[in-house]
């Protein structure tokens, strides 16, 4: 058996998935990344299960032996029953073990795949996606193909077994064989049903579950807000009501499993009744011995245990098909850019960056400031620039839609107030890319260029204390000014910033300003914000007016223009 993989996000197996693969496909490709636990694991299942199988027959021959007298017959008999139980024991073992790498070497393996696809999409990921989501598929559904990748060796050792059984009543009698035959058919039959209206109330219920998931989220998320304004009473409506879908989608989904769990004792049941008397009578008409009447009753006793593999199985791969469904709808979201060309021309220096549909055009190594008359134009502007939706934006003449992705966020960075803030030392996280491991003073530049120095030192340790997600210790404010000075220390060579000191006070803002102006001399900084204390700074500012640039120039000398001088009034209270 090979090594469970731990990270396997970027293994050929999942590489060379296509970007739209079906849920069948996926399922393979999973069941492929540890190929070898899953075929030992089938294959020892299929012999414990067999070895199973063969016990009445052996023990049937055992009692036969004891009503003979044959001595000889009867050790032999009981040295097979010793022969098969301890090969069924060890198999079992194995069995269960090669299940459980499956399992793992699945579930870590759709973990990396999921961090890959999430990676890729960066920051359109709020566009195509929730975080609900997400988060849905990595704690609910994940699990599910990892329990499918588990059970594929008990299900067809089920299958086995169950033939095997049924071919050894067939030799005993064709009636009871005849009857067992009929029995698995009709088992069979019951089953298919139930796994197709499973399989349509599982996806209903998975769907309700992702509802009352991104609910939850947005509750916790917001809780500030919501004490604010006084809207708890409103979403714990909303929350009920999800949570009261959810609930009924489970009980659609709970009355398909309480059938396959009565069916586990149903049909079994069925099936002793009628072949025990058939046997029964067998035995009184001289045409069957007590030793076969015995395996009888053992065989019909133990078509339960590969039913119920099988059943289990049937659950568990319904539920796998419903999660690599999900999977797949996720991996389908494609990137706005193809990976293939490097930026030609692009270095480390800053470049000239152009959005042709507009008209903006950013010099390189420039403090430059974008005005937009409708705030959406903003969001708009900064994803194109950021190469985050699909536009005809060129970096040094090459065109961002063809570019690699890890060279153009390398080069070009986006920062604004959904920018996360994740858990760990605070240090670590103003250091994404490590630069102040070797010199602190390029972190403690950052921070004072952000004017962070004051939140840094209320802290109880510092740099090294410990932040949690979503970082409620800190103002608005203040982690405008610490996703800031992150930005700082990323160094791109084009930093977008939008509306990066709006929470801040005039004071801290003007700081801020002046000291962004000054350290970034051969980078680009473009910040599209309305306050005239930044705009007073900038060196370029460009006005755009329903998607379009109309005006470029200085703050002084845009003012001339009434919309801007009202627009710019409104944002900041007056130039």
């Amino acid at each position: 058996m090979s090594q469970v993989p731990v990270l396997t996000g970027s293994s050929p197996v999942l590489g060379g998935l296509p970007d739209s693969p079906t849920p069948t496909r996926l399922l393979l490709a999973l069941a492929r990344i540890d190929c070898l636990a899953v075929l030992w694991g089938t294959l020892t299942a299929v012999l414990a299960l067999v070895a199973q199988a063969l016990l009445p027959l052996t023990i049937g021959w055992t009692v036969d032996s004891v009503l003979s007298r044959d001595t000889v017959a009867l050790h032999m008999h009981a040295g097979l029953i010793l022969g098969c139980g301890v090969v069924h024991a060890l198999a079992n073992v194995l069995s269960d073990r090669c299940a459980v790498a499956a399992s793992l070497a699945a579930v870590y393996g759709t973990i990396g795949l999921l961090n890959r696809q999430t990676c890729r999409l960066g920051r359109q990921l709020v566009h195509r996606t929730t975080t609900s989501d997400v988060v849905s598929l990595a704690v609910g559904d994940i699990p599910h193909l990892g329990a499918a990748m588990s059970v594929i060796g008990r299900g067809t050792a089920g299958v086995a077994a169950s033939a095997t059984a049924t071919a050894i009543l067939w030799s005993i009698t064709w009636y009871i064989g005849l009857m067992a035959l009929i029995w698995t058919a009709a088992a069979a039959s019951l089953l298919i049903t139930l796994i197709k209206s499973l399989h349509g109330r599982q996806q209903s219920l998975r769907s309700c579950q992702g509802e009352l998931a991104a609910h939850a989220i947005d509750t916790l998320g917001g809780l500030r807000i919501l004490r604010g304004i006084g809207g708890e009473q409103g979403f714990a409506q909303r929350y009920r009501a999800s949570s009261q879908r959810a609930r009924r989608a489970g009980l659609h989904v709970s009355r398909v499993e309480a059938c396959f769990a009565a069916s586990e004792v149903l049909l079994p049941g069925l099936l002793l009744v009628g072949a025990g008397s058939l046997g029964a009578h067998q035995v009184a008409a001289g045409r069957m011995s007590i030793g076969e009447l015995v395996a009888t009753f053992g065989y019909i006793a133990f078509l339960a245990i590969p039913l119920r593999a099988v059943i289990d199985a049937a659950d568990k791969v319904a539920k796998g098909h419903v999660a690599a469904r999900r999977l797949a709808s996720f991996l389908s979201l494609n990137t706005a850019t193809r990976p293939g060309r490097p930026l030609t021309g692009a270095s480390e220096r800053s470049e000239v960056l152009e959005e042709p549909a507009s008209g903006l055009r950013l010099k390189p190594g420039q403090f430059t400031a974008v005005v937009c008359a409708d705030p959406a134009d903003a969001t708009t502007l900064a994803d194109r620039l950021g190469g985050f939706v699909p536009s005809e934006v060129r970096y040094g003449g090459a065109p961002l839609r063809e570019s690699l992705p890890r060279e153009m966020r390398h080069l070009l960075l986006v920062v604004d107030d959904g920018s996360h803030m994740f858990a760990g030392p605070l240090r670590r996280e103003l250091d994404p890319v490590g630069r102040a491991e070797h010199d602190e003073h390029l972190l403690l530049a950052a921070i004072e260029t952000a004017d962070a120095g004051d939140i840094i030192d209320g802290l109880p340790h510092g740099l090294d204390t410990e932040i949690v997600t979503p970082a409620y210790e800190f103002s608005g404010g203040q982690l405008q000014r610490l996703r800031l000075a992150r930005a700082l220390m990323v160094d791109p060579a084009v930093l977008i910033l939008r509306e990066p000191t709006s929470a801040v006070d005039a004071h801290t803002e003007a700081r801020i300003a002046d000291r962004l102006r000054d350290c970034r001399p051969d980078r680009s900084t473009v910040v599209f914000c309305t306050s005239p204390l930044t705009l007073g700074r900038a060196v370029h500012v460009v006005f755009v007016v329903d998607g379009h640039v109309v005006a470029e120039g200085t703050h002084d000398q845009l003012l001339t223009d009434q919309c801007y001088r009202d627009l710019v009034a409104r944002g900041g209270g007056g130039p």
